[in-house]
């Protein structure tokens, strides 16, 4: 069977690829104008599909980002207050050497006295160390304060839980610190234990026992110290990691949606050439005919 070939197919033909021609010209235009190779879903689905998968882990890695630098400010906050107590310990050692010392005017003992009631009050203002408005020795309770003084007895108000902060994909890690292990509470805390000492220089008795007390208490708050200086290298790992992460996702993302905009420039003007010659091949191709007329 032979096929006939008249103007209407060829005129039908043409059409047909001058509309592809066009189709063409306007989807890369699209892409110049948008600087992305995906304007719709229908563009690429398997590209979509990454670029969804892509934009949610670099909006998980935004949040861990944020969850550390909470941490940070929460772990140096705790290390600066614990660095601080353990100055005051060291400085209420000595006090404690010379009030042990033998031929002590009274005089003396109550001055030494009067400097460690002053240090007891620094050694609660680092007690009650905050961090944006809460206390980092309380834990997740909302006092305002961690330890308070009532009645000569020294009262820690925080809760048992710790605050934590998920700062990447494992478990989540303890920003504050527990003030009643750090400090102590009631009876068997550092406060009462420097009013005791206060008290019996100013009575003029032996404090030699207080000793072993202090350095008790201050191995102690060495060992909490340490605690969280491992948990804030910790912390400070995950944002390194945290940043190369930053790096790796945006350049997955950009793999995926972003355009070689060279490469689309130069696409683009061969379709426009190429819809330019179709349009010049068609209109000699289809000249008018005196049929044409007589219809």
């Amino acid at each position: 069977m032979i096929t006939r070939t008249t103007n209407q197919t060829l005129a039908r033909s043409a059409q047909q690829n001058l509309q592809a021609n066009m189709s063409r010209m306007a989807k890369l235009q699209e892409q110049v104008s948008s600087s992305t190779a995906i304007t719709r879903p229908s563009d690429n689905p398997a590209g979509t599909a990454d670029a969804l998968k892509v934009r949610a882990e670099i909006r998980a890695n935004a949040q861990y980002s944020s969850n550390i630098n909470d941490a940070d400010g929460w772990l140096t906050t705790v290390d600066s207050a614990l660095d601080n107590t353990t100055d005051l310990m060291r400085r209420i050692k000595d006090l404690a050497l010379r009030g042990a010392s033998a031929g002590l005017s009274p005089a003396n003992r109550d001055a030494v006295a009067t400097e460690l009631e002053g240090l007891k009050q620094d050694l609660l203002k680092e007690a009650n160390t905050t961090f944006a408005g809460r206390s980092v020795f309380a834990g997740n309770s909302d006092a305002k304060s961690a330890f308070t003084e009532e009645n000569g007895a020294y009262v820690h108000s925080g809760s048992g839980a710790g605050v934590t902060r998920r700062v990447d994909g494992g478990a989540p890690v303890r920003v504050d610190a527990d003030g009643s292990a750090v400090f102590g509470s009631g009876a068997g805390s550092v406060f009462a234990l420097v009013d005791s000492l206060a008290a019996d220089l100013r009575l003029g008795a032996d404090v030699t026992g207080h000793l072993a007390s202090i350095d008790a208490r201050a191995n102690t708050i060495l060992s909490r110290h340490t605690e969280v200086g491992v948990r804030h290298a910790a912390v400070l790992k995950a944002r390194d990691t945290n940043l190369e992460q930053t790096v790796s996702l945006e350049a997955r993302r950009s793999g995926i949606e972003d355009l070689d905009t060279a490469k689309v420039i130069l696409d683009l003007k061969l379709q426009e050439l190429s819809y330019q010659t179709a349009l010049s091949v068609t209109a000699r191709a289809l000249q008018p005919t005196l049929m044409d007329f007589l219809r």
